[in-house]
């Protein structure tokens, strides 16, 4: 499924005071815009099938959906309402725990009361991302910190300004004739892109298993999560990574089990990042000091406010999961999210560019602003003077 497939049938996501455009074809010949207004997260954004019948190149297809991307950024000239308060974008990828938390941030009020204007739009893969916050219609970037350090080597100057969770968080989930590790030699891996998370995180849990990513496993680009899912239940591919909030629905099914909770694996690696365009960062770094502020006080949330945090998570998961669910995820996430050079330095080490070889995370990182948000007391005085 191409990345303008995936946008068409799965939509555009934003935050309040975003209008959503539906894009129709008239014809084959004349497209036409037509806003609608949107309150939460998440709105479907149907095209006519012309383009899903039509637009079979994927260069084609990828450049179009970010024009999608691009044009839902800008098309409402009424972005901030009574208040006139700053404007940020935010592009993420991958549904479940990132989605999750801004839903927290988003229904807490968290961006107002900061002082901000916040606006999220769902991207369909990190490439796609990466190519958006490339063109500056994004500022922000969440929360794959591969295609960030991708985008940082080709020349695009960017920061890790905080890490919400600094471990290995999926799940590898395996067709359920694999038991052991080393059953694992032959069988195909299916993954979103080369050098995205899902392959990069791959590789980290095959060698420390002993196994040789390029030699014991095969790796096939299968796109998004649902398709990635959907071809491992239906036995295309012997092994994927699945996040915590998706694999319950997959065991339901039978066919597979979990081989492994990463989470378990001693390893640090910055797998939820925040990532911030170098303009930006120059530009406006007080705006992005309360961007940090309000994501830290959104984790405050999540981890005291389990009332809050359960009805979001109950929107996408059985009610009988969500309690595990909900005391992993609080596990997770991290009081004080400051970006730690070894966690980025396991991303680096295991991208499969050239470029990345002899790279140093600290050129990557940007630690002053959670230093001083954690010098300030916030935090602190979140959890009640725990430091």
């Amino acid at each position: 499924m191409s990345d303008l497939t995936h946008i068409l049938k799965c939509g555009v996501a934003t935050v309040r005071g975003f209008k959503p455009v539906e894009w129709f074809q008239e014809k084959g010949r004349r497209a036409k815009l037509r806003c609608c207004s949107l309150d939460r997260l998440t709105v479907a954004l149907p095209l006519y099938s012309y383009f899903i019948g039509n637009l079979k190149e994927m260069p084609m297809a990828n450049w179009l959906a970010l024009v999608v991307a691009v044009v839902c950024l800008r098309v409402s000239p009424a972005i901030v309402h009574a208040q006139n308060l700053p404007l940020l974008n935010m592009g993420y990828s991958g549904a479940g725990i990132g989605s999750d938390l801004l839903k927290v941030i988003d229904r807490s009020g968290l961006w107002r009361k900061h002082g901000l204007e916040v606006k999220v739009v769902y991207l369909s893969s990190g490439s796609l991302m990466a190519q958006t916050l490339s063109s500056g219609d994004i500022g922000i970037e969440g929360f794959d910190t591969p295609a960030a350090i991708n985008l940082a080597l080709a020349g695009t100057s960017l920061k890790i300004v905080a890490v919400i969770i600094n471990r290995l968080e999926p799940l590898f989930v395996v067709r359920s004739n694999i038991k052991t590790p080393a059953d694992l030699k032959g069988k195909k891996i299916t993954i979103s892109r080369f050098g995205s998370g899902s392959d990069i995180i791959s590789r980290v849990a095959l060698r420390y298993w002993k196994l040789d990513p390029d030699k014991d496993v095969s790796f096939f680009q299968s796109g998004n999560t649902p398709t990635r899912v959907a071809a491992l239940i239906a036995g295309h591919m012997d092994a994927a990574l699945v996040s915590s909030t998706g694999v319950a629905k997959i065991l339901a099914t039978g066919c597979c089990r979990v081989l492994a909770d990463l989470s378990e694996l001693p390893l640090e690696y910055a797998n939820y990042s925040v990532v911030v365009s170098g303009s930006l960062l120059k530009n406006q770094r007080e705006n992005v000091r309360r961007f940090l502020q309000a994501m830290t006080e959104g984790i405050y949330v999540f981890k005291t406010k389990p009332d809050v945090a359960k009805a979001v998570l109950k929107e996408s998961n059985n009610e009988a999961e969500v309690g595990s669910l909900y005391e992993r995820l609080t596990k997770s996430f991290r009081e004080y999210p400051l970006p730690e050079p070894r966690g980025i330095q396991n991303v680096i080490e295991f991208m499969p560019t050239p470029k990345a070889r002899g790279a140093r995370a600290e050129d990557f990182m940007d630690t002053s602003l959670i230093e001083e948000i954690k010098k300030s007391g916030f935090i602190d005085k979140l959890y009640g003077g725990k430091g």
